[in-house]
């Protein structure tokens, strides 16, 4: 590369990193002057001015009425334009999809949730599509329009977008990203559900002030996602977060995944429903029918959930020993029970972790409920839109 063109790239990088850097502090502190973002980012006046016009060209962001005045002419005030487009989220559970549109700041602005009727990978594929084209249609109007589309899997993905192995949806070597790429011209984002999860509840729910951050999510399979220093920790090629497939116990349970004693035949939605057929004679059951017959006094019921809450306890202490976070933060599905586990989990994690396991330590449960794999997947679609050195 010829010296002059090396030199105007090495700009180029520069200016774009300073505008990326320019649009974060604004979007983090709004409502804030240019005085306040060069003060804050380090940047003199005149560039900070400079990329705040062109922020304004681009419609992200916008001048609002005057601040207060410390002395002086009251400065110009700028806000982020959080609809200036919008993100489609979207979490395949095991027998649901659940989709979310949102906005640049993780406002959810439409929805739509399925029941997942069959098996077969193309008619899931077509579910997901139709709620997807749904969102697309719904969508306001704005400048940027669909910016992406994020999608979680309770599964391992690799970097490609390809589910190496769902268990759960009897999924294997399945090109997920190919398959929406097809049908969809977006920028596509396929993602662990629990990363999702995670990443969702440090943007915008329960993790919002920590950096050290575990979360689990329970449903019919446990997925945990992880954030180290504020940032998702994913391992070297993406596979980290499988607890749920981790032994408690040696030759125990079968599971899904052909191992045996995971630790979410034990601590799942699946293990309380299956608990519930063979040792309570229920048919059929859901996880809201057996939380309504544990609210109305059913004894049983009531220890059932106790129990799953010392299993679930159980793995979280494994965690807290291996990763001495600042939170642990419970979500998904079981969330809906926490009422009936949170003393059993609590009491577990007591129970088998030394008290300076626990200084500090706060455990939390989901702020998004059920959302927050489907918040944190468009977000990471947000994400990618908002990095402005993608352009270079």
């Amino acid at each position: 590369m010829p010296m002059t063109r090396q030199k105007t790239w090495n700009n180029q990088v520069v200016k774009q990193k300073n505008k990326e850097t320019v649009l974060t502090a604004i979007t983090t502190h709004a409502p804030i002057s240019r005085a306040d973002i060069a003060q804050r980012v380090g940047l003199n006046k005149a560039t900070v001015s400079s990329l705040v016009n062109e922020l304004i060209e681009e419609e992200l962001i916008y001048e609002s009425g005057p601040g207060e005045s410390s002395g002086g002419r009251r400065p110009v005030m700028l806000l982020f334009n959080h609809q200036a487009g919008y993100s489609i989220g979207i979490d395949i559970g095991v027998n649901y999809v659940l989709g979310v549109l949102t906005d640049l700041k993780g406002h959810v602005v439409g929805e739509k949730l399925e029941t997942i009727t069959s098996s077969h990978t193309d008619e899931l594929i077509s579910l997901v599509n139709r709620t997807i084209h749904f969102l697309i249609q719904s969508a306001p109007q704005s400048t940027y329009g669909i910016i992406g589309i994020g999608i979680g899997v309770p599964g391992i993905i690799d970097r490609s977008g390809k589910v190496l192995m769902a268990p759960n949806l009897k999924w294997e070597d399945l090109d997920l990203k190919g398959l929406f790429t097809q049908e969809f011209d977006y920028p596509i984002f396929i993602e662990n559900e629990a990363n999702a999860g995670a990443y969702g509840e440090k943007q915008y729910g329960a993790g919002k002030h920590h950096d050290s951050i575990v979360y689990f999510s329970v449903g019919i399979g446990i997925g945990t996602g992880i954030i180290l220093n504020g940032e998702l920790y994913q391992g070297i090629n993406g596979y980290s977060g499988e607890s749920g497939h981790t032994t408690i116990f040696y030759n125990g349970r079968p599971c899904t995944c052909g191992n045996r004693g995971c630790w979410e035949a034990y601590a799942s939605e699946f293990a309380l429903l299956k608990h519930a057929e063979q040792e309570l004679k229920l048919t059929d059951p859901t996880l809201e029918e057996l939380i309504q017959l544990a609210d109305e006094g059913n004894v049983q019921v009531v220890e059932l959930f106790e129990k799953i809450g010392h299993f679930i306890g159980v793995g979280i202490t494994n965690s807290i020993k291996m990763f001495n976070p600042q939170q642990i933060i419970i979500g998904n599905r079981m969330a809906k029970a926490r009422h009936l586990m949170e003393t059993s989990i609590i009491d577990t994690v007591k129970s088998r972790t030394y008290p300076f396991h626990l200084d500090e330590l706060e455990i939390s449960f989901s702020e998004l409920s059920t959302y927050s794999a489907a918040i944190g997947v468009a977000a990471f679609a947000t994400e990618n839109f908002l990095k402005i050195s993608k352009e270079i």
